[in-house]
């Protein structure tokens, strides 16, 4: 059974090409032109992913986003985007996208998205992701932070960092490398973010004292987890 795209872009040449050629890769797709058509289409078809425009008419990407989430907590979304800077990102990220992918794109690169984000999400459907980090549960899926029964909901880019960090834990994992994992690309004005975020894990992982995440100065940053008598 073929995995179900739903392609929601209000530029209609765009979507033919679009839809044709993933057609072509053996997909069952569905089109929408644009957000409330989008969420109508998921409400009554459902799908195995979504693929939508940021920009489109009497709706768009990131508000039909939201509804979406709130049907689907696990299915992926991935954003077509001609916006650049970090706040718009940051923006489809926190409420639940994937990925994205900046318009002008080849279609190679869109189908190797699709296929990277339907590979995670029907290997873990219905199945957690989960690391333990101390005397903390870092759920990867769900995004939460838990101990002793309490648990905190971690922003994507928090999420996305720890879980980079944790899966190398006593190795230092180059600053480059978790930005390109946040946002697909390493520049300096991303630096100044990724600190920042580092910050914030600290402050989430304080209530456990064997925990530390160390900056490597110069190369990037190390969690590490000492060992209790």
């Amino acid at each position: 059974m073929s995995n179900k795209i739903l392609f929601v872009e209000d530029e209609e040449d765009l979507t033919l090409i679009v839809a044709d050629t993933l057609r072509g890769q053996g997909y069952d797709v569905i089109t929408a032109a644009d957000g409330i058509e989008g969420l109508e289409k998921f409400k009554t078809e459902t799908a195995d992913i979504v693929v939508a425009d940021v920009m489109m008419p009497k709706m768009d990407g990131f508000t039909m986003a939201k509804e979406i989430r709130k049907l689907s907590p696990t299915v992926p979304l991935l954003f077509l985007t001609a916006k650049s800077t970090i706040d718009d990102i940051e923006e489809g990220f926190e409420i639940g996208a994937n990925d994205y992918l900046k318009k002008p794109f080849e279609l190679r690169e869109l189908i190797v998205r699709i296929k990277a984000l339907l590979r995670r999400y029907n290997t873990n459907r219905g199945e957690d992701i989960k690391f333990s980090i101390g005397r903390y549960i870092f759920n990867v899926t769900t995004q939460t932070l838990s101990l002793g029964g309490q648990s905190m909901e971690l922003s994507h880019f928090e999420a996305k960092i720890l879980e980079r960090l944790a899966t190398s834990i006593g190795k230092t994992v180059d600053a480059s490398e978790l930005m390109i994992a946040v946002w697909q690309r390493d520049e300096p004005s991303n630096r100044n973010s990724l600190h920042g975020y580092i910050h914030k894990l600290r402050r989430a992982l304080r209530h456990d004292p064997s925990i530390a995440i160390i900056n490597q100065r110069g190369f990037g940053y190390m969690l590490t987890i000492k060992a209790t008598v």
